[in-house]
C-alpha cells in the first residue's frame, strides 16, 4: 500500500542513516514488506479546493539504510491508505494548523496514526492529569505565589513548559534558591504562561523509564533513560545513556488502563516517562520506541511488532 510519514523538519534534514530515530526502523520495515513509503513535513501540507494535499518524497532502502528521492511529488492525502503523523513538538501554532489539514481527509479512505485531532486535544504535560492518581504531586499555573507555596511545601520542584519536548526548558528549583523569582518569572513569562510544576522525585537521579504502548497493550520491553553528566534529566540520545530496564507487575497493572484510555481517544501509539512508578509525562506526538536500544538489550525485532500493529489498524480494502 501507499503510506505517508509526516516527520519532523530536522529529521528530514538528517534522514539517511539515523537509526536512533523510531521512524528509521518503521519506514525501513514497511519498505521491506513491499509498501510504498513517502515522507513529508508539516511545511509541505496544503488544502486545495477543500481537499488535503502534500508535497512529498518517495523513500527507498539501499544497503540497509533508507534514503529519499529528491523529486518533489504533489499528492492528495486521501491517495494514501495510511498516514503516520509524527512531527516533534513544540506544539505551536504551525503544528496546530498542520493538524487542521487532516480534518479534510476522509477517514474511510485513509487511516491516520496518531489521530491529529486527538493530538491537538491532548497536551503531553497537562492531560497527564487524566491519570493524576499515577502522577507525582503537581499544579498547573502561571501564578508566582502558587508556585512559591508549592515549593515551600515540597522543598524541591520541577518546572516544565507545556508544549516542549526532549526536556527543553525543564528546570528544577530548590527552596531557598536565590534565583527563585527569576526562574519562575522566566518559566511563566512574568506570570502570563501556564506551566506544569511537579514535586521533584529523588529517584530521578537514576533516570526515568520509557514505558511503551501499542493500542491496549503495554509492552513488556522498556528502557531507562539516564541523566546526562551536566543535567538532572535525560537530554542526550546515546548508547551510554539508555540502559535495559524492567517493567514491574505493579507498573504494568497500573498502566494498562492508561493504554486503553489513550487508545480510545485515538492515541494508540504512546510512551510514558515514569519515575518510581509515577507518570511524569505522556508522549503522544512522536513517541520514541528506542528500537535500536530495545533490540540490542532484549534480542528482539521491535520494529516488526510495531509495523504489524500499524498495518493491523488499516481496514481491508473493499
Amino acid at each position: 500500500m501507499d503510506i505517508l510519514f509526516v516527520i519532523d523538519r530536522l529529521e528530514l534534514k538528517y534522514f539517511e542513516f539515523n537509526n536512533l530515530v523510531t521512524n528509521f526502523w518503521l519506514i525501513r520495515e514497511l519498505l521491506r514488506n513491499n509498501n510504498n513509503v513517502y515522507i513529508t513535513t508539516i511545511d509541505y501540507l496544503s488544502v486545495i479546493a477543500g481537499k488535503a494535499y502534500t508535497h512529498c518524497f518517495k523513500s527507498f532502502e539501499n544497503d540497509e539504510n533508507i534514503y529519499y528521492e529528491k523529486e518533489e511529488i504533489l499528492r492528495e492525502i486521501e491517495g494514501f491508505r495510511l498516514v503516520i503523523f509524527r512531527p516533534d513538538p513544540p506544539v505551536d501554532i504551525d503544528y496546530i494548523n498542520a493538524t487542521y489539514v487532516f480534518d479534510f481527509v476522509d477517514r474511510n479512505k485513509t487511516q491516520i496514526l496518531n489521530d491529529p485531532k486527538a493530538i491537538r486535544n491532548f497536551n503531553e504535560k497537562l492531560h497527564t492529569l487524566y491519570f493524576s492518581d499515577l502522577m507525582p504531586e503537581n499544579i498547573v499555573t502561571s501564578s508566582k505565589s502558587d508556585i512559591i507555596k508549592f515549593l515551600n511545601l515540597h522543598e524541591e520542584i520541577v518546572l516544565k513548559p507545556l508544549n516542549g519536548c526532549f526536556g527543553a526548558g525543564v528546570m528544577t528549583l530548590k527552596k531557598g534558591d536565590k534565583n527563585t523569582a527569576v526562574i519562575i518569572n522566566t518559566m511563566t513569562r512574568n506570570q502570563k504562561q501556564l506551566i506544569m510544576v511537579q514535586k521533584y522525585i529523588s529517584q530521578a537521579r537514576f533516570g526515568d523509564k520509557r514505558v511503551m504502548f501499542l493500542g491496549d497493550e503495554v509492552l513488556d520491553v522498556c528502557v531507562r533513560k539516564l541523566p546526562s553528566n551536566d543535567d538532572f534529566k535525560f537530554n542526550e540520545h546515546c548508547d551510554s545513556n539508555i540502559v535495559k530496564a524492567e517493567l514491574t507487575e505493579e507498573e504494568k497493572h497500573n498502566f494498562i488502563p492508561v493504554a486503553k484510555e489513550l487508545n480510545k481517544l485515538g492515541l494508540p501509539m504512546a510512551g510514558l516517562d515514569v519515575i518510581d512508578g509515577k507518570i511524569i509525562e505522556i508522549n503522544i506526538t512522536s513517541p520514541c520506541y528506542f528500537i535500536k536500544e530495545v533490540n540490542n538489550h532484549f534480542g528482539c525485532n521491535l520494529e516488526k511488532k510495531i509495523t504489524d500493529f500499524i498495518l493491523s489498524r488499516v481496514p481491508v480494502a473493499v
